[in-house]
Parts: structure tokens; C-alpha cells; sequence
């Protein structure tokens, strides 16, 4: 029988979900502390009200003399980075009034978040919703202000606009179905199966505990390296995304390279999960996979690379492995690091860009409550909240196309990946979210591992670093301030693309380039700037340099290891990988 307190407790956690859900997992008190902020210190500022209001009306004048002058709005606009009103219709009357109309409402809302007194956490989200709202409210969106939409309705003869709406229908039911109680939700068929189109590099599943499956893949070339290389991916998504088609694999890359190739393959948590914590991730996964590499092998170095969360996890691990004692049984049977290569992984959570918007006391308050009811937070939520970062792009002007323009949407394998969403356990996040993102205690020395505490200064491998200049997960200036929290030798790579498109940059993609540059332990702070500033740039794929840099920190060549197949564990891509929830 509950106690009047515990009833009390989970009414409050009841009010929390309804709340939360009725926010799309936002926290309705968070975004009103924000805007009452905002809006209480711009009261008590009439000389910022003045100002706001000049810039009205210079705005105003200035939309004007463009609608009415458009070869000077040409002129002004030839350089626009807005694709949404890239095509020339957007320029004839009056269409060009609604795109003037528009950027000047964006121009004056950026102005107007900006306001003395607010802090810095409420300006940032007041700019992000504001953005939102006039994302919304674009011209672009609406067929009778889109002139694109108007030109394809007219040349088909309305067959877009009738593809469009069986386009619309198709995923509402899509979507309804998904609202379906558990054990009637279709699970929809991947485009790009796996195993059979993507995560086919030839290999077996080697070890398998509760959390992980550990894939050895097939060697390519008669010599390896004498080290072994360890991936570890992001268990917010599939293992997979380093794995796509053939063509751009870059576990296949790294084999025929002549790398000995072993990757973690997380669990998609369930209910029962849901007392999984970070701990458990760190020792039972990435610790764990790191053993069994080495027992494997018979290897006492290996190469370790990360991926998102995998690269926070394995930057935490070798912290603790520059620290260990060697009487310590947990540390007892661990192989040295030979280097580690952290991919677009975040150590300093101070600064995560967009990210920072979802993250405050009352969100997370709201995230917990809504993993109170499941035990995890479901692959659809943080999909969804990705969504929300990059609206504009993923929402809106694929709605555009999709539903009024009538195009079909050119599937690829990673598009494929993206759907294929997975579940966080809810004490672990939680401990993600607080540990890392709210008190910060890996850049402060503050996190432990087993209740004992680490510091990133103990890491002792040399580091090959890589960033992407459009990150919106982890910004490329966050993954740089890892120079500020080690003191090893640390290549930094800043490739071209966001956070998936740009790690998996294979060999002949068109349009990559990147800019590198190495320090050496006991190095000085270059500011983020300053450093892209100088840094020299290359055109090609970054996974040249990466092989190279790997090459210089890899011991002499050894036979081929061949896998045993002695164990009754199945092929790759193993059986975790395959777990999907339709939730």
C-alpha cells in the first residue's frame, strides 16, 4: 500500500508526464521562465524599446525600397545562403514582398531576443523559438505564397498537387498507426535492410553480454597491424552508420587498410532496463569490449576509436586507464591504449550548441517524467528532438516538397539508418543528461567511474580528434575544447558536413575537404577561431589522414587474424542490431 507521501510523489510525476507530453516532451515551465525573462527585463528597458522600434521602421523603409527597387535587392541578395528562395520566381512581384516581408521579421527578431539582463541560457531559447515561429509561418510553406508550388501545380496540370495529398494520407496513416497500442504497431520495413544492404561486411559476433554484442570482422589482406582497432558508436543510434553500403563503410575501409576491425554493437533496451546506468555502460560495454579484444588477440595494445556518445565513453575509460592501479581487478586484465580517436565526441558539455536549448533543471525534470512511465526514453522521442533542432530543413521544407510539390523523397542507406531509432534507458540518461550536460563534472574533474574520480589529464595515448563544421549535435567548437581538458599529443580534423554526413566521408565523395593540425603534449590554447583561421586546408576525405595517423602509432605487421568459429554466436551483423520497437 502506497504511503500518503509516495501518492503524492507520483501524482507529481503524473502532472510532470502530462505536461511534458502536452510540450512534445518539452517543458512548459522551462520555456515560460524563459519568455517571462525576456519579456520582464524588455518592460523595464524603454530606451531598448526604442530602439527595437527605430529598427521597425528602418526595416520597413528598407523592404519597401526592395520590393519596389528589385534590381537593388538583387544586387544586396546575390550571395543568399537561404535556400528556400533560391529560384528566381522569388523575385518578381509579389512574391518578392512576402520573401522581403519575411527576412526583415527574422532580421528584427534576432535583434529582439537581445535584450540586457536575461541570461544567457533564456536568450538562447527565446532566439531558438522565435526561430521556430517564423520558421512556421514562412512564405515558402503555404501554396498560395510559394510561387514553386504554384509553377509545378500549373505545368503538371495539378498532378503534383494531387500526388502530394496521396503523399500526406500515406504518412498519416503511418503516423496513426504508430499511436497504436503495443502489439498492433506495424513496424514498417527499413528501406535499406540490414544484413543485407547495409552492416554487410563480412564478420561474427565474438563476445555477447546483457549490453553489448562485439563483432570481429573478416581481415582483408594477409598482414595486419599488430594492434587491433576497437570502435565504439553511439548507443543513441545503430551501430551500423560506420557500416553503410560497401561503398561507404568505413569499418570496410579500415579492414582493407589492414586493420584488425572490432565493433560494439549496443543493446536496444527494454522496460526492464530501465535500471541501467551510466556505470554499467562504461564497464559492462566499452570496458568489457576492450577485454575481450585483447583476450581475443592475445593483443596488450589496441587502437580505440569512438563515435558521439562512444567517443565521451571511451575518453572516460582511458581517463580511468591512465589512473589505474594495478592491483584494482577491474583494471587487472585491460589492454594499453595505443591511441584513441574521438569522432565528433563531446568532453566539455559547457557549450553544446542547440543541444543547450533542451537542457535545463525543469526540461530535464520533464524528460525524467516521462521515462518514469516507460523505463526508457523511446527511439521516437529523440528522433523527434532532432527533428525540432533542424525544423526548418526536416519539417517544414520536406513538407514542402513532399505534400505540396508532390516529389517523392530520394531514399539513401542513411536515411535508412535514421529510422531505424532505438531506446535509451532511463537511469542512464538521466545520468547523461545531469552528470554531463548540467553539472558538467567530466570537464571539472567532478565524474567517477566505479566511485572513483578521473580527470581527462590522465588520458596518455595519443588523440586524433575530428569535428564537423555543421554539427548541430556536438559543434565542432565544443569537440575542440578537448585541448583545454588533455595534455597529450592531439591531431585535431575539422571536416566538411554535419554529424553523420561528415564522419562518413569515404574516399571520392564529391565536395569534402578538411583542415588538420597537430600539437604536441604540453601544447598552449588556440582559441576555435583563430585555429580555423590557420589551419591549412585539404580537399578529399579525412579517412586518409585518419589511416595515416593510425599507421604512425601502429607496431610492426602481423599474420592475418583469422575469426574462430568455434563459438555458437551468430554472423555479423549479430542480433542486437535487429531488435526495432515501434514506438
Amino acid at each position: 500500500m502506497k504511503t500518503p507521501q509516495s501518492a503524492l510523489q507520483s501524482t507529481d510525476i503524473r502532472v510532470k508526464n502530462i505536461l511534458a507530453k502536452s510540450g512534445s516532451g518539452l517543458s512548459p515551465v522551462a520555456l515560460s521562465k524563459a519568455y517571462a525573462d525576456w519579456f520582464l527585463h524588455l518592460a523595464a528597458s524603454p530606451a531598448r524599446q526604442w530602439e527595437l522600434g527605430c529598427q521597425a521602421l528602418a526595416l520597413s523603409v528598407r523592404t519597401a525600397t526592395q520590393v519596389l527597387m528589385p534590381k537593388a535587392a538583387d544586387k544586396a541578395e546575390s550571395d543568399t545562403s537561404d535556400h528556400r528562395f533560391e529560384g528566381s520566381d522569388w523575385r518578381q512581384w509579389p512574391f518578392n514582398a512576402y520573401k522581403e516581408g519575411f527576412k526583415s521579421a527574422e532580421q528584427w527578431w534576432d535583434q529582439a531576443v537581445q535584450v540586457p539582463g536575461v541570461s544567457a541560457h533564456h536568450t538562447h531559447m527565446v532566439r531558438f523559438y522565435a526561430r521556430q515561429m517564423l520558421d512556421a509561418l514562412s512564405p515558402n510553406n503555404y501554396p498560395l505564397t510559394n510561387p514553386e508550388v504554384l509553377r509545378s501545380g500549373y505545368s503538371s496540370l495539378g498532378r503534383s498537387r494531387i500526388k502530394g495529398y496521396q503523399n500526406y494520407l500515406h504518412d498519416t496513416a503511418q503516423h496513426l498507426g504508430a499511436g497504436l497500442p503495443k502489439g498492433l504497431k506495424p513496424m514498417v520495413p527499413l528501406p535499406y535492410a540490414v544484413g543485407k544492404d547495409v552492416a554487410v561486411t563480412p564478420g561474427k559476433v565474438v563476445f555477447r553480454n546483457h549490453l553489448i554484442e562485439l563483432i570481429q570482422y573478416e581481415p582483408a589482406t594477409s598482414k595486419v597491424a599488430a594492434e587491433p582497432l576497437l570502435i565504439v558508436p553511439s548507443c543513441i543510434m545503430k551501430y551500423y552508420i560506420l557500416d553503410l553500403s560497401p561503398a561507404n563503410s568505413m569499418v570496410r575501409f579500415l579492414v582493407e587498410k589492414g586493420y584488425t576491425v572490432f565493433m560494439v554493437s549496443w543493446r536496444n533496451p527494454d522496460a526492464d532496463d530501465r535500471d541501467l546506468g551510466l556505470d554499467d555502460y562504461l564497464q559492462q560495454g566499452v570496458m568489457q569490449a576492450m577485454s575481450a579484444v585483447s583476450r581475443l588477440t592475445g593483443a596488450k595494445r589496441i587502437h580505440g576509436m569512438g563515435y558521439c556518445l562512444g567517443g565521451t565513453f571511451l575518453s572516460i575509460v582511458a581517463a580511468a586507464l591512465g589512473r589505474r592501479d594495478s592491483t584494482d581487478p577491474a583494471y587487472k586484465r585491460m589492454p594499453v591504449l595505443a591511441s584513441i580517436s574521438l569522432l565528433a565526441a563531446m568532453t566539455d558539455f559547457t557549450e553544446p550548441g542547440e543541444m543547450g536549448i533542451l537542457i535545463d533543471e525543469d526540461q530535464v525534470k520533464a524528460i525524467k517524467a516521462q521515462m518514469e512511465a516507460t523505463g526508457f526514453l523511446s527511439g521516437k522521442q529523440m528522433a523527434g528532438t532532432f527533428q525540432f533542432l533542424n525544423s526548418r530543413d526536416l519539417i517544414w521544407s520536406r513538407n514542402t516538397k513532399r505534400y505540396l510539390m508532390g516529389q517523392d523523397e530520394v531514399g539513401n542507406d542513411m536515411m535508412s539508418w535514421n529510422a531505424d531509432v532505438t531506446r535509451l534507458p532511463a537511469r542512464m540518461h538521466s545520468q547523461y543528461l545531469e552528470q554531463l550536460f548540467l553539472h558538467f563534472e567530466l570537464a571539472t574533474g567532478k565524474f567517477r567511474l566505479a566511485g572513483k574520480s578521473l580527470t581527462l589529464m590522465d588520458i596518455k595515448a595519443p588523440m586524433l580528434v575530428v569535428g564537423t563544421v555543421r554539427d548541430h549535435v556536438c559543434p565542432w567548437q565544443s569537440v575542440y575544447k578537448v585541448h583545454l581538458l588533455t595534455d597529450t599529443d592531439t591531431t585535431f580534423i575539422l571536416a566538411s558536413g554535419g554529424h553523420n554526413a561528415g564522419i562518413v566521408s569515404e574516399p571520392g565523395h564529391p565536395k569534402r575537404s578538411y583542415q588538420t593540425r597537430r600539437v604536441n603534449r604540453g601544447h598552449g590554447w588556440t582559441e576555435p577561431r583563430q585555429w580555423q583561421a590557420s589551419s591549412p586546408r585539404h580537399e578529399g576525405s579525412w579517412w586518409e589522414p585518419l589511416y595515416e595517423w593510425l599507421q604512425t602509432h601502429s607496431g610492426k605487421q602481423v599474420a592475418a587474424r583469422e575469426i574462430s568459429n568455434a563459438s555458437s554466436l551468430p554472423d555479423a551483423p549479430g542480433e542486437y542490431v535487429m531488435v526495432r520497437y515501434a514506438d
